[in-house]
């Protein structure tokens, strides 16, 4: 299956409707322990479901995985879609409204083709491999923040890995002492999202899963900006990452000075 032939309009419309779930605040207090902070609810079964039986209606040669789901059969070299229905579910759960669905497409273990969409603001980011990064139809570019001292930066806390949080809190102290000031959303791919607008100049986070990052991290690349491991490489698609994101000054920065 070529690019050209995914419906982008369609698929925009089918996160938009659902995205209709997240209001459902008796779904979203239905809540399952799944580990240390780690919370799924019935709104991520819902839109998870809604998701993937259209998808595998509409292109059934191409995999699925997600985050509510086993994903021991997938084949990273072929065709997959990557889905988090709910990336920020703890805030869900709050009714905090900093939650989002994350939906991107890989090909060859290269992600072309990526969604973030935030239902409570109808913010629809999207890019495409080479074409750049939209928001809800414009064209988006990160930062030219070139100092730190200039630079609002997105913090990870990795709550399901408590065991780092001595070592996270050091780095955030010392980045809070030399930027602007520090945030913290809860959502991997919306704090990425908010990086291909601008909004934020850098983000970092341990441990992150494949899904809460795939689309997030295309749309930071589209919008010219870097993704990057810790260690000052180009991040890849692997399945758990460490990384940081902004315009290749600031993510540089993190990496050579923070992390």
């Amino acid at each position: 299956m070529e690019l050209a032939k995914v419906n982008i309009e369609k698929l925009e419309a089918l996160l938009r409707q659902a995205g209709e779930l997240f209001q459902d605040r008796e779904a979203a207090g239905c809540v399952k322990i799944k580990g240390e902070a780690d919370y799924v609810t019935e709104v991520d079964y819902r839109v998870q479901q809604f998701i993937r039986g259209r998808l595998e209606a509409d292109y059934p040669q191409v995999q699925f995985l997600s985050e509510e789901k086993t994903n021991q059969e997938i084949d990273k070299s072929g065709l997959v879609w990557i889905l988090d229905p709910v990336d920020g579910t703890t805030n869900l759960i709050h009714d905090c409204h900093a939650s989002c669905i994350s939906l991107a497409l890989m090909e060859r273990s290269e992600v072309v083709l990526g969604f973030v969409y935030n239902p409570y603001s109808e913010e629809l980011f999207m890019a495409q491999k080479g074409r750049g990064c939209r928001l809800n139809g414009k064209s988006t570019a990160v930062s030219r923040a070139a100092r730190m001292e200039d630079s609002l930066i997105a913090i990870g806390t990795s709550p399901y890995y408590k065991e780092t949080a001595d070592k996270n809190f050091d780095i955030f102290k010392r980045l809070f002492m030399d930027c602007q000031d520090i945030r913290r959303s809860g959502s991997a791919a919306m704090d990425l999202a908010y990086v291909a607008c601008g909004r934020l100049d850098g983000y970092f986070e341990r441990n992150l899963k494949i899904w809460d990052v795939a689309a997030g991290m295309l749309l930071v690349r589209e919008a010219g900006g870097s993704v990057l491991a810790f260690n000052g490489a180009q991040a890849g698609n692997d399945m758990v990452s460490d990384i940081a994101a902004g315009n290749s000054v600031i993510a540089g920065l993190l990496t050579e000075e923070y992390l």
